[in-house]
């Protein structure tokens, strides 16, 4: 029995992963992000990856065994959780904070949203990824804003409108773009959350 097979598939494993540094793995998830971002995903492969990164395809191959996966695993490292330490003291002023953060990061995330919004339709996995790199992380911390905010009695408990803010907030940060042509940015971001959902909120 030779060591490789006495070792199984899941130790081979680690040994391949072993031999990209997570440096090099970082421009790999960065230059598939930003082809998606330009070119849209369908315009995306593995080769075109490869040439950009000057590795050989076969290297996405073994480490990523097809597109979707690979992509799934870029958004996974780059989670980040832009409303995490926002917490002024006020609702009020932590929504508008949010509405600054989120104004400063629209342009890149609303791009990538846009360029896979078919193939997420296609695929459970992508799907999932985008939703915990993206989506699930800002509306946790949303949700945790709110609650202070009902604690502290600046919000009823059960106030209808809790519910809604992430999507309020989200909704117009996907839909801007579509309906205006350009990407929410932090003024318009601000301007959107004094006129809607402070007031939504009773803090006007």
């Amino acid at each position: 029995m030779t060591s490789q097979a006495a070792d199984g598939p899941e130790t081979v494993a680690a040994s391949r992963r072993s031999k990209i540094t997570p440096e090099r793995e970082r421009e790999f998830f960065d230059a598939v992000l930003e082809q998606i971002r330009e070119c849209g995903y369908d315009s995306v492969t593995m080769e075109g990856v490869a040439a950009s990164t000057r590795c050989s395809k076969s290297t996405l191959y073994r480490q990523w065994k097809t597109k979707p996966q690979f992509v799934a695993a870029a958004l996974r490292a780059n989670r980040r959780v832009r409303f995490a330490g926002i917490d002024t003291g006020s609702l009020a002023e932590d929504l508008r904070q949010a509405a600054r953060a989120a104004g400063d990061w629209s342009g890149k995330d609303t791009r990538l949203l846009q360029a896979l919004g078919h193939a997420v339709t296609d695929d459970h996995e992508l799907a999932q990824a985008l939703r915990e790199a993206l989506v699930l992380p800002e509306i946790a911390a949303l949700q945790e804003m709110l609650e202070r905010g009902v604690a502290r009695g600046e919000v009823p408990a059960g106030h209808p409108a809790l519910e809604y803010i992430p999507a309020m907030l989200f909704g117009v940060l996907r839909f801007r773009p579509v309906l205006c042509g350009r990407y929410a940015d932090s003024g318009y971001l601000e301007r959107f959350v004094e006129a809607a959902v402070l007031p939504a909120l009773g803090l006007a």
